[in-house]
């Protein structure tokens, strides 16, 4: 083949393969990192979109990450007002004799149940951890049953614990996963957004004689101003732990990293995985929960149409770059006969990226439609007979 006719056939294929693919509509987005631990995860709060997974179903110890739910359902119990930040709890001997990190209350003692709450949150104090337990169920046992109600109605499906502090209890099951972590994570943070704030203090210092400082031991809240929480855990059957929460321009990631060797390498995996998300992906709020998507035609109604709206916020997280490439496409029951409730289900939301199907919504009545009257009734009756 002589050369200008070389240069024909390049010319030819390149002109082909630029007509059938766009260069611009590749993303290119790498291969998620590989990090040293044994489970591990990295999820967008707001959408749920997983970005990384690894073992995220394996159910492990969470050790002190088992805090995270002692904190939730006393941010439930101070939302009821069961109890109040100003409490005065009594430190019982069990409380006092636990084992493990400690905030160091005395038994006897009668402490501010807010400075429990700082105890747990920023010393991970077992000691703490207990007092609030027995506080609010008359025992931890108690409490413990509580806690496994809290994860159910969570959808913490691999969850079981078996005490307020992640201490392993010999004949015992007390374990989680990756996945039912980031589901309480993305609960604290979205239910419970004050309780949640305390979880960024770096520092706490409790007691007179003489004062105890101790420090947050989330490495992150040093080597990183956009995270601001969530929790450590270490014992030597659960490895270290870390579930790190972070937000950047209005994007908040959760990283749970279980069964890591190290302080540091925990620190470091969850700091691998965060800058990945946040390099490679964006999430954006579609429709705002309540917002109107579109109108569809309703038979033997007093009215032609009925709004059809989202129950809650609705986002989605995508490679960057590809939010103008979003294609919403409704699918709606042709046949939506009154009466029909509000909330009721009448049609879904797809939305398309590269003709894939990244997500789906379901659209609901905005409002009660009630029947119509008699003529009403027979006009559309006739028109639905002619349509079939």
């Amino acid at each position: 083949m002589n050369i200008k006719l070389r240069y024909v056939v390049w010319f030819l294929l390149f002109s082909f393969f630029k007509n059938q693919y766009s260069f611009a509509d590749i993303t290119i987005v790498p291969s998620p990192p590989k990090v040293p631990a044994s489970s591990y995860l990295l999820m967008d709060h707001n959408s749920g979109e997983i970005l990384i997974e690894e073992n995220i179903h394996q159910k492990l110890p969470p050790a002190s990450l088992t805090k995270m739910m002692t904190v939730y359902v006393v941010a439930y119990e101070l939302e009821k007002g069961t109890i109040s930040l100003l409490d005065e709890v009594m430190v019982s001997k069990k409380a006092y004799d636990t084992l493990g990190s400690r905030m160091f209350i005395e038994i006897g003692d009668r402490v501010k149940l807010n400075d429990l709450l700082l105890g747990v949150v920023v010393q991970s104090g077992n000691d703490a951890s207990v007092a609030l337990a027995e506080h609010i169920s008359g025992s931890e046992e108690v409490f413990a049953n509580l806690m496994n109600q809290h994860a159910l109605h969570l959808g913490m499906k691999n969850t079981q614990f078996a005490n307020s502090t992640g201490l392993p209890v010999e004949g015992t099951e007390h374990s989680t996963t990756a996945y039912d972590l980031a589901i309480l994570a993305r609960a604290l943070i979205k239910d419970y957004p004050e309780v949640y704030d305390l979880h960024k203090i770096k520092e706490f210092t409790y007691g007179s004689n003489p004062p105890i400082k101790q420090y947050n031991r989330n490495k992150l809240l040093w080597r990183d101003k956009s995270v601001d929480g969530i929790k450590t855990g270490h014992t030597e059957e659960a490895g270290y732990c870390l579930v790190a929460s972070a937000i950047r321009d209005d994007m908040r990631l959760i990283s749970v990293v279980m069964g890591a060797s190290g302080e540091n390498t925990r620190a470091k995996a969850s700091q691998t995985n965060l800058n990945y998300g946040y390099r490679f992906y964006e999430t954006h709020k579609l429709y705002n929960k309540g917002d109107v998507v579109t109108n569809a035609r309703v038979w033997k109604a007093n009215t032609d149409s009925i709004e059809l709206t989202v129950k809650d916020d609705f986002y989605i997280t995508i490679p960057r770059g590809q939010y103008d490439k979003l294609d919403p496409v409704v699918e709606i029951d042709t046949k939506i006969i009154a009466p029909i409730r509000q909330g009721e289900r009448q049609g879904v939301l797809n939305i398309f990226l590269s003709e894939e199907n990244i997500a789906s919504v379901s659209l609901l009545a905005k409002t009660e439609i009630t029947r119509g009257s008699i003529f009403n009734r027979l006009k559309d009756e006739i028109h639905l007979f002619l349509l079939d």
